[in-house]
């Protein structure tokens, strides 16, 4: 399969998501950027947005197996990961996997399990794998978390440690739709949608178009002036007044990440410092912790990189 064959599929998928999701196709690409990329996602939005129809009909389009998973207070890591079982039979133990042993992990709330259960990801996440009584279990291949939290809801929960939040690639914060796209959906409705219905979505990419659009993503150069621009937004975030904790150089990592997918998927094999710059928001929000000071005054993550993106001095 060509890159250009693989870049036609993965650009299609915004067209077939959007028979079941109206309004969300920069959190499609994102998703996109994401499954290029072999990273995860945190999806962030009020209930009724749309956060598990997006993600099932992104697996849809892409022909992905995806289970979801209920993140509540019970939620123990061996209903995540999978245990040790015994079979009565041979009266020996089996190991029986847990359902992130897929392509397409949703994991629903993870703010509202404890931290145990929440570390129980880190491995899969890091690693992809699992290990289960001292024998590590590969993953299928591709493998990605795509985690949903509410952002108005805080009684009850459990907010992931800086260590979790940084291995998302990205954080994508969907927003109420506009007037039209509310109309539309309300139409969409009325004419029978069925939201638990996705066969209309028909799947236009698949694993074969994954691999081939990671080697070419792997292909696109970055200019040494660019790799200094994306270690000096990192830095600057480190500097500034309101934050306590900036971006990691992990961070730094995963920006140069999501800018030469982004810029393969714009049909080029090398990285602008437009790249970058278009996606420093969705990268480097949840990677920084603020100053409680700087909480009261209303500053806001998204304000400090965009801050950042202002003052820092572009390459040419």
């Amino acid at each position: 399969m060509t890159p250009d064959e693989a870049r036609e599929a993965l650009t299609a998928l915004r067209g077939e998501v959007a028979k079941a999701v109206v309004g969300h196709d920069a959190a499609v690409t994102g998703l996109v950027i994401a499954l290029l990329s072999r990273r995860h996602v945190l999806l962030e939005g009020v209930p009724g947005v749309a956060k598990t129809l997006l993600v099932r009909a992104v697996a849809a389009a892409c022909s992905l197996e995806n289970r979801r998973v209920q993140f509540t207070p019970d939620l123990m890591p061996g209903d995540v990961t999978g245990s040790l079982v015994l079979d009565g039979r041979s009266a020996s133990f089996e190991f029986r996997p847990g359902p992130v042993f897929t392509n397409l992990l949703l994991a629903d709330e993870i703010n509202r399990t404890p931290p145990k259960t929440q570390a129980s990801l880190l491995e899969a996440m890091e690693e992809f794998q699992v290990s289960v009584d001292g024998v590590p279990r590969p993953l299928p291949d591709p493998f990605v978390v795509v985690a949903t939290q509410n952002p108005v809801e805080y009684e009850g929960t459990y907010p992931l440690p800086e260590a979790q939040l940084d291995r998302f690639l990205v954080k994508l914060v969907l927003p109420l739709p506009e007037r039209d796209a509310e109309i539309e959906v309300l139409g969409r409705h009325a004419s029978g949608f069925d939201p638990r219905d996705l066969s209309a979505i028909r799947p236009v990419a698949g694993a074969e178009h994954l691999t081939a659009g990671r080697a070419a993503v792997a292909a696109v150069s970055a200019r040494p002036e660019v790799l200094a621009y994306v270690v000096d937004v990192c830095r600057a975030t480190r500097a500034s007044p309101s934050v306590a904790l900036g971006a990691s150089p992990r961070g730094a990592t995963a920006l140069l990440v999501a800018a030469r997918a982004w810029a393969w998927l714009s049909g080029r094999d090398y990285v602008t410092p437009d790249d970058v710059k278009a996606w420093a928001l969705p990268v480097l929000r949840h990677r920084l912790a603020l100053r409680p000071e700087a909480e009261l005054e209303g500053v806001t993550t998204d304000g400090v990189v965009t801050g950042v993106l202002d003052a820092v001095p572009v390459p040419r």
